[in-house]
């Protein structure tokens, strides 16, 4: 039984050192000295053995287990220490190798035309109003001279959070809200970009989209002034090439009123599809403020006068840039994006 002990001794320490994985370590080490083990399985025999016998053999067979067990702890740390040179090696970075350029972000179209806008209208002595996105009912439609079952209410289908309260269908609740805080200090003279919200999705409509609202007061404004603001807008935001017109229109907040229309930027007024074959293209609704409004601001429309106006962001955006999609503003495409 020594002599067999001792082959298996001499032949276990000879594989340990051919082993390279240490799943196949573990494996080998169950086979040597697991519990049923091949150590084990030698040793069953010592019941046949004398005493004496019993005793010399089990001491030989302890130093044999602890001999392999210290020689497989080694070899398992040379095996480690091998896989994480290796692991090392590749995945040692080259820091003399120069870096990954970072791609600055652009200005999205929408932001490049609200500062265009409001940039402009700040050079002819504008200042920027700001006002809440949840808006009062009263503030969006009553103190605007549209009151409650009025037909004009239909055009702005909103997202109403209670009876009273809603998400703002355009910018012009700022008007009042300055209003009453100046009046009746004159001159008010504000522009309003911002959100708003109505319940339209299509290729030319959104359910969110942006406004700038216009609001000029103060003593002996006429329709003149009107006209001599919007037509120098017209030219700075599309060239001096462009003409401008006005038509007749309905606005409950302003009398009278009109909607502004520049000769086509694709043809130049010669008529295309763009136009409908017109040679003119809608830009924004303006006219002089509605007495009624005056009075809900805090303004004696005997005397001082004003006049406002509104255009959609988007739809100037989409007229400059030639793009017949609205929805591609907010669609997040990066192929769109980066042509700006």
């Amino acid at each position: 039984m020594l002599k067999k002990l001792k082959e298996l001794d001499s032949t276990a320490q000879t594989s340990i050192t051919k082993i390279n994985t240490i799943q196949e370590l573990n494996d080998f080490k169950v086979k040597i000295l697991g519990r049923k083990g091949e150590i084990t399985a030698l040793l069953r025999g010592l019941k046949s053995l004398s005493p004496e016998q019993r005793a010399e053999v089990g001491k030989v067979a302890n130093e044999i287990k602890d001999r392999l067990e210290e020689q497989i702890n080694s070899r398992a740390s040379e095996i480690n220490q091998r896989d994480l040179e290796l692991r090392l090696e590749k995945e040692r970075i080259d820091v003399t190798l120069p870096g990954l350029p970072i791609n600055s972000g652009g200005i999205h179209p929408l932001t490049r035309i609200q500062r265009e806008i409001t940039s402009i209208f700040t050079g002819m002595g504008f200042t920027v109003a700001e006002g809440p996105e949840i808006e009062l009912d009263y503030y969006n439609f009553e103190a605007l001279n549209v009151p409650q079952h009025h037909p004009a209410r239909d055009m702005q289908d909103s997202f109403y959070i209670t009876e009273e309260v809603l998400l703002r269908t355009h910018t012009s609740p700022v008007q009042v809200r300055t209003m009453e805080k100046m009046a009746p200090q004159i001159p008010v003279k504000i522009i309003v970009p911002g959100k708003v919200y109505r319940k339209d999705d299509d290729a030319t409509h959104s359910p969110m989209f942006h406004q700038v609202e216009g609001l000029l007061i103060d003593e002996k404004i006429t329709f003149a002034d009107l006209k001599g603001t919007l037509m120098l807008f017209a030219k700075k935001i599309f060239g001096d090439q462009v003409s401008v017109r006005y038509r007749p229109s309905f606005f409950p907040f302003t009398e009278p009123s009109v909607e502004i229309d520049i000769s086509c930027v694709m043809c130049g007024g010669e008529g295309c599809r763009v136009c409908s074959h017109t040679g003119w293209l809608e830009i924004l609704g303006a006219g002089m403020v509605h007495p009624n409004v005056l009075k809900a601001g805090g303004y004696d429309p005997e005397k001082v006068t004003g006049f406002a106006f509104g255009m959609g962001i988007e739809r100037i955006a989409m007229l400059k840039y030639g793009i017949n999609d609205l929805r591609l503003f907010f669609d997040n495409d990066k192929r769109f994006l980066i042509q700006f």
